[in-house]
């Protein structure tokens, strides 16, 4: 009777307690949800304000991106921690567990900030910006965005590889919007039968008659090469970086066209096939 009658008095004394805690219970729960609401709300509508401000402002692309990558992660953290303590978790508690936790958040997302400290030395140091074209950790591409932990380029095939800024702050980065012009070099072969000076003269007259190309500094044709079968000759030129690929493309067609004209040969691996008597 002793057991039955302690356990019926913790019963009451349990069922006393959750009746006494479950309205601010339940006003905690409906208060952090109706905080969590509002809050994404107004993180929404402020990173649209932030948004339309460097839209109207003449910031850097580069900049504006990082920024607003940066204060929408910032708002969030931010409502998290406003959330928790609506819940009741004191302010000082939630400070030592945040403290006891970021020795072992960072040590497991050493990466991450790896990434957001390399996002900070490409705004600083610049390598490359909003609308460059760029070749970095085996991707060719132009940059479309910088965010706080990747780099976002849209390659030929108009896809979007997304490289870590980590990697992009500390390897070898190409960028071929650097300089206003860039040089193109174009090896071709001719047989050795054929005349050197008259290919040479066709290539310098095809530069001669494109706009694209810059007349100064001049193109230039050297013979490269003595191969096995041809001799090369290498073309040089220079061209704006917004003309760069129409002015190669044209060269290459023209050189074909040209040459044939000429009865100047381009080698090319031929295989004889000598069938035996029968």
């Amino acid at each position: 009777m002793n057991i039955l009658t302690d356990y019926e008095d913790n019963l009451e004394k349990a069922q006393a307690w959750a009746w006494e805690i479950l309205p601010s219970l339940v006003t905690s729960i409906v208060t952090a949800v109706l905080t969590l609401i509002v809050g994404l709300w107004i993180i929404k509508f402020i990173n649209k304000m932030v948004k339309r401000f460097f839209q109207k402002a003449d910031y850097d692309e580069s900049l504006e991106s990082f920024l607003q990558s940066f204060i929408s992660i910032a708002l969030k953290i931010m409502l998290f921690v406003l959330v928790i303590t609506q819940l009741g978790v004191q302010s000082s508690s939630l400070v030592a567990i945040i403290g006891a936790a970021g020795l072992a958040i960072g040590l497991a997302l050493q990466g991450s900030l790896a990434n957001f400290a390399g996002g900070v030395l490409i705004l600083v140091f610049k390598p490359f910006k909003v609308g460059d074209f760029i070749s970095a950790q085996g991707v060719d591409g132009t940059v479309k965005e910088i965010t706080i932990f990747t780099t976002k380029l849209s390659t030929f095939g108009n896809q979007i590889a997304i490289v870590p800024n980590g990697q992009l702050s500390n390897n070898n980065i190409i960028n071929y919007n650097a300089q206003d012009t860039r040089r193109d070099k174009i090896t071709v072969g001719i047989g050795y039968d054929s005349d050197i000076k008259l290919a040479k003269d066709i290539l310098l007259k095809i530069c001669a008659e494109n706009e694209h190309i810059l007349k100064d500094p001049a193109p230039e044709v050297y013979v490269a090469e003595l191969a096995d079968s041809s001799v090369n000759l290498s073309l040089r030129f220079w061209a704006k970086n917004d003309v760069f690929w129409a002015a190669h493309f044209h060269v290459m067609e023209e050189l074909k066209h040209r040459f044939d004209a000429a009865g100047l040969e381009i080698p090319f691996p031929q295989r004889v096939i000598h069938q035996g008597d029968s």
